[in-house]
């Protein structure tokens, strides 16, 4: 798990419509969304316990309340996203949904020693609904046996756009991609989880840090009047291929070790 990070992790950015009824309220590092809907908001992400007040914060400053929120969703199973979700919970009733294989991490998640609240537990292709909005959970392991791509549609200026919301495809430092006693499958998972993300149907890339999708920049752009960039499909495939060719150059970095 990961109690630190980077310095932008806690750092707050301030919320903005994404597309349609999409909102980022996450901090500058740790990306946070709201889908709101006429019966209740969910929300993806409750990052470290310390961020829900950031994104609480945020929510409140585009206008909605947060003790509004119905669902609350998760990326994967590691601290810098999942953490808070029990404070989440204690300030709103939300319910707490997570993947299956995820669960066992995510019970031994407990700042102050506080169980971790999971209402409903997911399997791949399950759909999550609210007030008419959908949002289908992928199952994209390899970083986490859980870890969990988004896909909603939504609606902007009368067109209708697919929205990709992706867990994590990064090989972090110490993962073990040969002969993981833990995670025996971690580098077949890896290898399936580019091919279901490559063929999911994308318009708009998001992701559970902002720099998968260069967030920063393109919300400058946005500012700026141009076009949306976060409508960005073309950037989707360059990210998975880059991060693709990462994940097999340590691959055949650690079987190289192991010969």
């Amino acid at each position: 798990m990961f109690a630190q990070g980077n310095n932008d992790w806690d750092e707050p950015f301030p919320p903005y419509r994404i597309i349609g009824n999409v909102y980022y309220v996450g901090t500058k590092g740790l990306a946070s969304f709201l889908i709101t809907t006429p019966d209740g908001n969910i929300l993806i992400n409750s990052d470290f316990e310390r961020n829900v007040p950031t994104i609480h914060e945020s929510v409140e400053k585009l206008g909605f309340r947060f003790r509004d929120t119905q669902i609350l969703l998760g990326s994967h199973a590691h601290n810098d996203h999942m953490e808070g979700d029990a404070m989440v919970k204690e300030l709103t009733g939300a319910l707490v949904m997570a993947m299956a294989e995820d669960v066992p991490a995510l019970e031994k998640m407990r700042p102050g020693n506080k169980p971790h609240p999971i209402d409903r537990v997911l399997h791949d292709n399950d759909r999550v609904t609210l007030g008419g909005t959908t949002l289908v959970a992928h199952l994209t392991p390899g970083h986490t046996k859980g870890c969990t791509t988004w896909t909603v549609k939504v609606q902007d200026s009368g067109k209708t756009y697919d929205v990709v919301i992706v867990g994590s495809v990064n090989v972090n430092q110490g993962y073990i991609l040969l002969g993981n006693k833990r995670y025996p499958q971690i580098a077949d998972d890896f290898a399936r989880t580019f091919k279901i993300l490559q063929s999911l149907p994308v318009d708009a890339f998001l992701g559970a840090h902002g720099n998968y999708y260069g967030m920063e920049a393109k919300y400058a752009r946005m500012k700026a009047g141009q076009p949306n960039p976060f409508i960005d499909p073309a950037g989707y495939h360059v990210y998975l291929s880059e991060r693709q060719r990462a994940f097999e150059a340590e691959w055949e970095k650690q079987k190289a070790t192991a010969k």
